[in-house]
């Protein structure tokens, strides 16, 4: 049975991790003594819910709550440093420190190491969230102990209301840009003065003319989108703003 431990300290581990290709030891009390930390585990990696949704949506709301308290946002999984690193990359999940709890230590210790033995996964983490204070577990958000991979109160839409339910989300903003475009640089300073997140599709890397054409109906670039709403280029993101 997946057990709250709401009150508690969290386990005393070393975590094992690679840093600009040296290895290096980072304790607990490193990440956890002093500060408030939010932490969400899941199952693995590169894994479907982890990499489309839980990951994503942690990443998108860091400011938010970062501007709400938080000092850290961490990711942990039963994984090693280079299969963690590699994610966060892929991911581009700047704004989360990952943690690979490699050999399951820190997971077992908060009774959240489970047997997904019949999918080839060994001994792995059940999906959770938790806040914690100076080392102090605060809350847990633990997903309910259903068949395969339930993930319905561990994300970060609903650790952010249980901090601060009155506040507002950040709308999506997304931009289409290209290299060495000094229109997309002025776009790309004005969202950033106003303190918004967004992500940013290459030309040629993320996206084709024959795409921007499709989704803004023009062809030059930068194309801003914010909330689903196109609001063009940066011209008119200048607009917007006023």
């Amino acid at each position: 049975m997946l057990k709250n431990i709401e009150g508690q300290t969290i386990p005393q581990v070393t975590f094992a991790t690679r840093q600009n290709d040296e290895w290096k030891s980072v304790t607990t009390d490193e990440i956890f003594k002093g500060k408030t930390v939010v932490v969400f585990s899941l199952p693995g990696a590169f894994t479907p819910t982890c990499s489309s949704t839980h990951l994503p949506r942690y990443n998108e709301l860091a400011g938010v709550l970062k501007q709400n308290g938080v000092d850290e946002i961490v990711c942990l999984s039963v994984n090693d440093t280079f299969v963690m690193n590699a994610w966060s990359a892929d991911q581009e999940a700047q704004n989360i420190t990952v943690l690979p709890d490699g050999n399951g230590e820190f997971t077992d210790g908060m009774g959240m190491l489970v047997d997904k033995s019949e999918i080839g996964f060994g001994k792995r983490s059940w999906r959770y969230s938790m806040l914690v204070k100076d080392g102090v577990i605060d809350k847990m958000f633990i997903e309910p102990d259903l068949p395969g991979d339930p993930f319905e109160v561990s994300d970060a839409d609903t650790m952010l209301e249980y901090i601060n339910p009155e506040q507002v989300k950040p709308q999506a903003v997304s931009l289409f840009t290209k290299p060495g475009c000094p229109f997309c640089k002025k776009a790309k300073a004005l969202l950033a003065e106003k303190g918004l997140v967004y992500e940013e599709i290459i030309m040629g890397a993320g996206a084709s003319l024959t795409s921007l054409k499709a989704i803004s109906g023009r062809e030059t670039v930068p194309q801003v989108f914010i909330g689903g709403k196109h609001i063009g280029g940066s011209d008119d993101l200048e607009k917007y703003f006023a």
